[in-house]
């Protein structure tokens, strides 16, 4: 299986391009135990099983329950295997998130997820957003001082313009952007434009989104068609058609979803599909 083939982070960490995103193995409202927690480690396991080699999770996804659940699910890790986590944002309830970015509450974040996930160093950490109360070099610099101390291998970002990477690429190695980008939402078009320049991860948060062009009779209800495949399957597909550094994480907290979205590293459409579909926006 190819998952889209492969891309290396930060040019030393090699990783199949269609990830695992475990956000939605946690309670509604990404609060709380999952519904099933047996099938969340099936899930994790299986992903695995399946040839994946990226998971991106986050100290606020439960808050704290999906780095517990992976590090029961999977420690000890296999030796491919990359977990990137996210710090920065609090929670109080059920589908609230504030950032807090100030330097002693991130590197508490880094210090409780190496604790969570049963690990010496995270290969790949992200501020989860940007706190637009704390100077940007004040969060930068809290977690480069982490890296140094070798807690951390790798830095990302996730929600930022192309202006906010370059500000904290002349502090510190940016290695990956997270961003909102998919099929009917390209805000992000000029930031992933930029990350294919300079050979930085683009990571795709909500990836399968194509709401109402998946109505019959659509381009993309013709394209899934022709290939045998559903409308989400081929929105994954175009993502990784769409760029060498795309690296899409769609989640799932069922075994059978989670099968159906690897299959879609395996749909090879021609550049007039990827070209009709890029134009659907």
């Amino acid at each position: 299986m190819t998952l889209g083939g492969s891309f290396r982070i930060g040019g030393d960490l090699p990783v199949r391009r269609l990830g695992f995103g475990a956000m939605r193995i946690t309670g509604p409202g990404i609060w709380g135990e999952p519904e099933d927690r047996d099938e969340a480690i099936r899930v994790l396991r299986r992903a695995v099983e399946l040839g994946v080699t990226l998971i991106d999770t986050a100290d606020s996804y439960g808050p704290f329950v999906s780095e517990d659940l992976i590090a029961e699910a999977l420690h000890p890790y296999p030796e491919d295997l990359v977990i990137a986590t996210k710090g920065g944002l609090t929670r109080s309830g059920p589908d609230v998130w504030e950032p807090v970015g100030r330097p002693e509450y991130l590197r508490q974040c880094v210090e409780m997820s190496l604790r969570r996930l049963r690990l010496d160093r995270i290969d790949l950490y992200q501020l989860h957003r940007i706190d637009p109360q704390v100077p940007l070099e004040d969060q930068i610099g809290a977690l480069a001082e982490l890296q140094k101390a070798g807690k951390i291998r790798h830095l990302g970002l996730s929600e930022v313009t192309v202006e906010e990477l370059e500000t904290a690429r002349r502090q510190v190695e940016i290695v990956s952007v997270q961003n909102l980008y998919n099929l009917t939402e390209r805000q992000s078009e000029a930031v992933l434009d930029h990350c294919e320049r300079e050979g930085i991860g683009f990571i795709p948060w909500f990836p399968l989104a194509y709401g109402k062009l998946a109505r019959s009779g659509s381009v993309l209800d013709e394209a899934a068609t022709r290939h045998g495949a559903s409308p989400a399957q081929l929105a994954l597909a175009w993502l990784l058609h769409r760029s060498p550094v795309m690296l899409p994480i769609p989640g799932t907290s069922k075994v059978a979803h989670l099968e159906d979205n690897i299959a879609a590293a395996e749909i090879s459409l021609t550049a007039q599909e990827v070209a009709a579909l890029s134009a659907l926006a």
